[in-house]
């Protein structure tokens, strides 16, 4: 009994201690492992690689970060990891998938995370998604797609590059052919180029940008629409998805799976990091967004930076988890129907 209590004290003193600590104490000589789930190359990649290369001297006790590519599953497999295996003590980030909140909305049965206990750090950019031809197609206009065939590619049946087009063929009338089994957007983006397909799914504008500004210039693709919840400033003839609805129910829909821009590039961290840590994760993100190096590396790269706080990149993906069931009910068929054939 003696020793128990000696234990029990030890315990205690060590537990005080570590409680004690403050971030800068606790940040000191760790490594902070930035979990991306892509492989290398593509936005997600290169924008943490940009957010890792600047938070360590931003951030108290200026830690290591050290970037990760946990490729696998559509972004299930990284952000499954974070919520049951990562250390929950503040030194594993994650750029989460966007669609992350709508395949726990719609019970996706390979989910095993609750966005609503992820640490919400900020999001880097609101950049709507685009579908896009590519400009050998004769297609420049998504009018056109009501009338002429559009093969595009996709990694996968529950990436976002089927879902759209698919949810368009279903309720807007268009003729997406949509080809997957591409390991990334990268490959899309050579698939294209080689005549494999005629445009991609799904991209990011911002990444359009920052990843081939030529293809822009030179007017190799086509930017066809928009998803999102507002028109990019630089698309402002370029229409939303959700705009082209028939009727009231099918833009519900639409708009539902829109709504994941509002975390379109989203960091995280582990459920049950101590608040002090959670704290100074956040406050280093919202000084990173408004730090002039950071900012001059992203605009000599051409990527977009348009920050959200911690509270308003929460907000959105908890809001997808409290859509109508109706609008969620039919958003699970276009978006596992594909899936399950």
């Amino acid at each position: 009994m003696r020793m128990a209590a000696i234990g029990l004290i030890v315990f205690a003193c060590t537990t005080s201690i570590a409680q004690a600590q403050s971030p800068e104490e606790f940040y000191r000589n760790k490594t902070i492992d930035f979990i991306v789930p892509t492989s290398p190359g593509g936005d997600y990649d290169l924008r943490s690689r940009l957010v890792a290369r600047h938070y360590p001297r931003l951030m108290p006790g200026n830690p290591q970060v050290v970037v990760r590519n946990m490729p696998g599953g559509l972004g299930v497999a990284a952000a499954n990891w974070m919520a049951k295996v990562a250390p929950r003590d503040g030194t594993v980030l994650h750029m989460i998938f966007q669609n992350m909140p709508t395949l726990q909305a719609i019970g996706a049965k390979e989910v095993q995370f609750d966005v609503r206990q992820f640490g919400w750090i900020g999001n880097t950019t609101n950049t709507p998604n685009v579908i896009n031809s590519w400009h050998t197609t004769g297609i420049t206009k998504i009018e056109d797609v009501y009338n002429k065939e559009l093969v595009v590619g996709a990694p996968g049946a529950a990436s976002s590059s089927y879902v759209y087009p698919a949810a368009m063929n279903a309720l807007l009338g268009t003729k997406f052919r949509i080809v997957t089994g591409y390991p990334g957007g990268n490959d899309v983006n050579l698939a294209m180029e080689k005549g494999e397909v005629g445009g991609r799914g799904s991209n990011s504008w911002a990444s359009w940008k920052s990843g081939h500004p030529h293809w822009l210039a030179e007017k190799k693709i086509n930017i066809l629409v928009q998803i999102g919840l507002e028109r990019a400033p630089d698309l402002p003839n370029v229409p939303l998805i959700w705009e082209l609805a028939k009727n009231d129910e099918d833009r519900a829909v639409l708009k539902f799976i829109s709504s994941d821009i509002g975390m379109s590039r989203s960091i995280v961290t582990t459920p049950g990091v101590p608040a002090d840590r959670l704290a100074a994760l956040r406050a280093t993100f919202d000084t990173m967004m408004k730090d002039a190096e950071f900012l001059a590396e992203a605009a000599k790269t051409k990527m977009d930076i348009s920050p959200s706080s911690a509270a308003q990149t929460q907000a959105a993906a908890e809001s997808m988890l409290t859509a109508s069931p109706q609008v969620i009910a039919r958003a699970k068929a276009l978006i596992e129907g594909p899936a399950a054939r």
